[in-house]
């Protein structure tokens, strides 16, 4: 007769919060020690992407072609293991080629036909969206549907996402000929708006000699796809003070024009400021960037450094930054030298 498990034995249990944000320390710099097998420097994009990934948002990167985003975001998709696809997108791009649709299918052995949805390469995990900006605005509206909601729509049937589900969409901002540019309301879709600059000469010596060689790098997963989901939680749960958060919205609130204190050095420069959505990623970026760097709450430099990527592309300059040559990171400087982090209180 088998004997029973001893009741003096330890109950196996599931990884406490605390030990799942300590692996999430040790998989990061195991992840850059991977990606770096492929990818040499862009660091900080990296970490931005991971920051977004955490907190459930989307990432527009911006950069000339050559500079390695594709190879990047799929170097990042596979240390992550996750399933990756990528779309090239075109001005003869249909929303169905990049959502799925039904198809009829006889069956042989009854002679009826059924309908049978097609998924379309949306469902997966990790979705690169290739110069985004060279489809017409109806196949990017399907897309920016399906981040929002996290499904797609097809006839009367609605088909959810696989999670965790991640878009990381590229623009070519120096070839605008033929192109769709997002406008200002999809743009606000993605939490993130990261510009890729070039190498400098030593990286720019280290990808030379690594992809002119015979040796060939081969990126291992780091995390899995249950721990991502597990960490994309967590995320939430950050503790963050009122004095924080307040700041966080006062910083959005100093780029609307008309509304609150006037700001000469910056309110001259804005035809409208960040919507509410700004200071939600501002929030939850902060709250990623802390468990990233193993602290259990959100400091003042949290939201400062989340500042550029957050509200980049959400803010609407009019001909009075053309003329002074004034782009949004310069206008971002001068609100973050603005807005103290204490707020006055009123006697």
């Amino acid at each position: 007769m088998p004997s029973s498990a001893s009741p003096t034995e330890p109950a196996t249990s599931e990884p406490s919060d605390v030990d799942i944000v300590r692996r999430l320390q040790t998989a990061r710099a195991s992840l850059k020690k991977e990606i770096s097998k492929v990818v040499v420097g862009q660091e900080a994009i990296i970490d931005s992407l991971l920051i977004g990934l955490l907190c459930k948002g989307h990432v527009l990167l911006l950069g000339v072609p050559g500079l390695g985003k594709t190879l990047m975001a799929r170097t990042l998709a596979k240390t992550l293991d996750m399933d990756f696809k990528r779309i090239q997108f075109t001005p003869d791009l249909m929303p169905s080629d990049i959502t799925g649709t039904d198809v009829i299918e006889e069956d042989h052995a009854t002679g009826k036909h059924n309908i049978e949805f097609m998924p379309g390469p949306l469902f997966t995990n990790f979705l690169l969206a290739d110069e985004i900006n060279r489809t017409p605005p109806k196949t990017q509206a399907a897309l920016l549907q399906a981040m929002q909601e996290g499904e797609v729509s097809i006839g009367r049937k609605t088909y959810p996402l696989p999670p965790p589900f991640f878009v990381v969409a590229t623009q070519n901002p120096i070839e605008m000929e033929g192109t769709y540019p997002l406008p200002e309301a999809q743009l606000d879709r993605f939490m993130f708006n990261l510009r890729v600059k070039y190498p400098t000469i030593d990286e720019e010596v280290a990808i030379i000699k690594g992809t002119t060689s015979l040796l060939t790098a081969d990126p291992q997963p780091v995390l899995q796809a249950a721990e991502l989901l597990r960490l994309q939680s967590l995320v939430r749960g950050v503790p963050i003070a009122e004095d924080v958060i307040r700041f966080a919205a006062r910083l959005v609130g100093a780029t609307r024009p008309g509304e609150g204190p006037e700001l000469p050095g910056i309110h001259k420069y804005l035809a409208y400021g960040a919507s509410p959505r700004a200071s939600q990623y501002l929030v939850l970026g902060a709250k990623a960037r802390a468990i990233l760097a193993g602290r259990y709450h959100v400091d003042f430099a949290d939201i400062q450094f989340m500042a550029p990527p957050v509200l980049r592309h959400r803010l609407v300059l009019n001909f009075h930054a053309r003329a002074d040559q004034l782009d949004g990171d310069g206008l971002i400087n001068r609100l973050l030298e603005s807005v103290p982090t204490e707020e006055k209180r009123k006697s």
